[in-house]
């Protein structure tokens, strides 16, 4: 008889193996088939088990394909037909129908509303994912049943501009906000925010849109945070702005042409109070509570639509205001800046809210002066910049800052058609700059000296240039010796040693000029006396360093003395 191959298994480890194999099954379902191969790789002293592990892999992919299957299938064919069934539905309702009283197609509208609610709730529990669906869909056509009273299409019930109108609008969309928030649904929350803004950019009254607007951004704030939604919180920075658009650009079912709207002259406010909104979700929670990405991506957002948005509109529709409407951006983001910096420390957050600030001051700043007087309050903004960088501890606000100095010099040198000084007040900034980082090195937490660095080099290239413009060529080289002098007293002064090296760096430039611009160009007598004092300085120069040198040795040998006794 043949030997029956589970002859010489004993009866413990064949019942372990059929429970490792079933253990396996168990963790495949559940998704754990990744784990499960693992642990049976590693359980060399069960071969029963290791040869099922195959099998159970092929089964696992299968189900997740099967899965992948079902999700299409079931929710997202789901979405789609109700999606089509909504919009086909609405387009039926939009017909003038002129031989039926204008409230007939609201009324058949609300009947659909019910139907729809009605299906929703008994497909709650067989159902759910689909009855979700069906809410939404019943949200988006309540509100657009209610705007059919009063579209112009044959007759209309109620104007659209009439109170009437305006409470069964407010009355609809605080109904849908209302199921949102109390069946906590994402989804459902999209849906009611969106017809509330779909009411903010049809009515006609200021007052409503824009507080409209700003409690929506309220709502889809809180919401967000309370349910922990960061999808959301992130859609709706562009859903309130972009509807802030479509209200901006004016009503366009009326048949007015594209443009920006002109009146109120307050309109513009209200983007900013929309900015403090939507900032200020984050304010309450804890600085560990949230990934540090998913707030510097909301802040960016925040900044780049509101602050970009409000640029547009008062650059088109308001040009007369836009000193005080762009002062008083920089007022809100700096704030804002500050908020996030005194309640989360959040250095990405803070620096794209008081760059923002920053930009909005600079664009005051042009406005209200002119070329090249412009130059000069944008340098002096540029030590305010360091200040507050220091306060934040934002080594990105100083690099940033740095190169929009840059900026300004070049487009100063560029711009100027000739030189009235301003440049002397470049190069004061810079040195101011630079002071103020030494001074508080320590709170900015800066490991290198890079960014002193390129302020003093900064300085020690406009103060030569601002020079040559100033003085006549032939007094340069005098001019230029008497700045290296005065980096030598700056460096007594504040005890130093790059000053001294900016001395240093001075004379020698000054040397190279007199010795090529200076022999060919200046007269025998301002010749002679360029040589005679750059020489003078320099040679006194080397006596007070052989002298230092000497102390120096003298001390060093008398500390070794009496290191030895």
């Amino acid at each position: 008889m043949a030997d029956d191959p589970n002859a010489h298994v004993p009866p413990d480890a064949d019942r372990l193996a059929r429970l490792e194999v079933r253990l396996a099954r168990l963790e495949a379902h559940l998704g754990l088939e990744a784990f499960a191969a693992v642990t049976r790789a590693d359980a060399s002293s069960a071969p029963p088990t290791a040869a099922m592990a195959a099998p159970v892999a092929a089964e696992a992919a299968a189900r997740t394909e099967d899965e992948l299957e079902f999700e299409v299938g079931q929710n997202w064919f789901a979405v789609a037909g109700i999606i089509a069934l909504t919009l086909g539905a609405g387009f039926l309702l939009s017909l003038p129908f002129a031989r039926l009283p204008a409230i007939v197609p609201s009324i058949a509208g609300y009947l659909v509303v019910g139907a729809l609610f009605f299906v929703a709730r008994i497909w709650r529990d067989t159902f759910a994912a689909v009855a979700g669906y069906l809410r939404g869909a019943a949200m988006a056509f309540l509100l657009f049943a209610t705007l059919r009273l009063s579209f112009p299409l044959s007759r209309h019930v109620v104007d659209i501009d009439s109170l009437a109108a305006h409470v069964l609008l407010l009355v609809v969309v605080a109904t849908n906000l209302w199921l949102a928030l109390r069946r906590k649904s994402p989804w459902l929350m999209a849906v009611a925010l969106a017809t509330g803004g779909v009411m903010v950019a049809v009515v006609h009254a200021h007052w409503l849109a824009f507080g409209g607007l700003v409690l929506l951004a309220v709502v889809a704030v809180y919401a967000s945070v309370r349910e922990n939604w960061r999808v959301l919180e992130l859609a709706s920075v562009v859903f309130v702005y972009a509807t802030y658009l479509a209200w901006a650009l004016g009503p366009q079912f009326r048949g007015a042409a594209l443009h920006f709207g002109t009146a109120p002259a307050v309109a513009p406010v209200v983007l900013l109070a929309c900015a403090v909104v939507l900032a200020s979700g984050w304010w309450k929670r804890e600085p560990m509570e949230v990934d540090g990405n998913w707030e510097a991506v909301h802040a960016l957002l925040n900044c780049a639509f509101g602050y970009g948005l409000f640029l547009v509109h008062t650059a088109l529709a308001f040009p007369t205001a836009i000193v005080t409407d762009h002062a008083l951006a920089f007022a809100v983001f700096l704030g804002i800046a500050v908020g996030f910096w005194q309640r989360r420390q959040s250095r990405a957050a803070t620096f794209f809210y008081a760059m923002t600030g920053y930009a909005a001051l600079s664009v005051a700043i042009f406005k209200a002066s002119s070329v090249p007087a412009v130059f000069v309050w944008l340098s002096v903004q540029s030590v305010v910049v360091v200040a507050t960088a220091i306060w934040f501890r934002s080594r990105f606000i100083v690099v940033a800052n740095f190169l929009i100095y840059v900026g300004i010099v070049l487009g100063y040198i560029v711009v100027a058609d000739s030189e009235t000084g301003i440049s002397l007040g470049f190069g004061v900034v810079a040195l101011v700059s630079a002071r103020i980082l030494n001074w508080q090195q320590e709170r900015l937490e800066l490991k290198t000296t890079l960014m002193r660095n390129a302020y003093l080099v900064g300085a020690w290239l406009v103060f030569p240039y601002a020079l040559y413009h100033l003085v006549p060529g032939k007094h340069v080289g005098l001019a230029w010796v008497g700045l290296a002098l005065g980096y030598y007293g700056l460096n007594l002064l504040v005890q130093n040693q790059k000053y001294r090296w900016m001395g240093h760096a001075t004379l020698l430039l000054t040397m190279c000029y007199v010795i090529v611009v200076g022999t060919s160009r200046f007269e025998p007598v301002y010749r002679v006396l360029s040589f005679l004092v750059l020489g003078t300085v320099l040679l006194i120069v080397s006596l007070v360093f052989t002298r230092l040198r000497k102390r120096r040795a003298i001390a060093g040998a008398t500390e070794h003395s009496t290191l030895n006794v």
